[in-house]
């Protein structure tokens, strides 16, 4: 499985559950990838800010991410460490309940969508579970997210999946086009984002 190169900057404008914009900047770092990025949103009549920095190894495993929100509740920040093989520290202490994870989900972001694609490397038709350690939007509470990818059939020079996420109710019809820095050709990385995190 080959992909584009990642781009220097992505953005996304999220819309459906949520109306808001995220900026992402890429950065080489060793044999991994840096990554930082802001989305600022409103959802059912709150508004919200995130800024985060995650770290990927050079499989796209989540290394580490920091994590600072703002709503009106007020600041929360998160970290999260992990070693590559599926145990994290949360905050500095072990979490036990994200072993076997090897992905960050941020509910805040789309891009964070596109860590367990980049580091499978599907196959057409062939699908992977890809459970997350999820971090909620406001209060920034880590959970464990059960999810899975299938790679559609692509569409021209962009690579197609299907999402099933029980806790939200997606199913495996739900169909993400909006993966556009992994595509297969360099093409253009804005796209919107239609579900949630």
């Amino acid at each position: 499985m080959s992909f584009a190169p990642v781009p220097a900057a992505a953005a996304w404008h999220h819309r459906g559950a949520r109306s808001g914009f995220e900026v992402v900047y890429f950065a080489a770092r060793g044999d991994g990838c840096w990554i930082e990025g802001w989305t600022t949103a409103i959802e059912d009549g709150a508004t919200w800010v995130i800024e985060y920095a995650i770290e990927v190894d050079a499989a796209w495993a989540t290394r580490s991410a920091a994590i600072r929100g703002r709503s009106a509740a007020g600041p929360r920040s998160a970290r999260l460490e992990a070693d590559g093989h599926g145990h994290w520290l949360v905050d500095g202490k072990p979490a036990r309940w994200l072993d076997g994870c090897l992905d960050v989900d941020l509910e805040a972001s789309a891009m964070t969508n596109a860590l367990p694609v980049r580091r499978m490397g599907l196959p057409v038709v062939a699908a992977a579970a890809a459970p997350a350690a999820y971090v909620r939007a406001t209060g920034l509470a880590v959970e464990r997210l059960e999810q899975t990818y299938r790679r559609a059939t692509d569409e021209a020079a962009y690579q197609r999946y299907d999402y099933a996420a029980p806790a939200f109710g997606f199913g495996p019809d739900w169909s993400a086009t909006n993966l556009a820095w992994c595509s297969t050709t360099p093409g253009s990385p804005s796209a919107p984002a239609d579900r949630p995190g």
